[in-house]
């Protein structure tokens, strides 16, 4: 992908997820979104069988999976969802 990275946003509750965080977890979080707002569309689609919702993305590693909106206008990446297993 060509051009600046998108911009990444918290909604409310993913906030107060990311903020209970230990900080290696934290750390994973930064690290997927930077990857996701070079390449918005480099993880898959939330719900394949949505035509209409392929600018919702999940991205998984380990523990850790995150729910995110790409808002193509305002180059901007909402992460929806913070969820950890353990």
């Amino acid at each position: 992908m060509t051009g600046q990275p998108y911009a990444v946003r918290f909604s409310a509750p993913a906030a107060k997820v990311l903020d209970t965080l230990p900080e290696h977890a934290e750390d994973t979080v930064w690290d997927v979104m930077d990857a996701a707002a070079g390449d918005p569309w480099g993880f898959r689609q939330w719900n394949a069988d949505d035509s209409a919702g392929e600018d919702v993305r999940y991205a998984s590693v380990g523990q850790l999976s995150l729910t995110y909106w790409v808002n193509r206008p305002l180059r901007r990446l909402t992460v929806r969802n913070i969820v950890r297993l353990g």
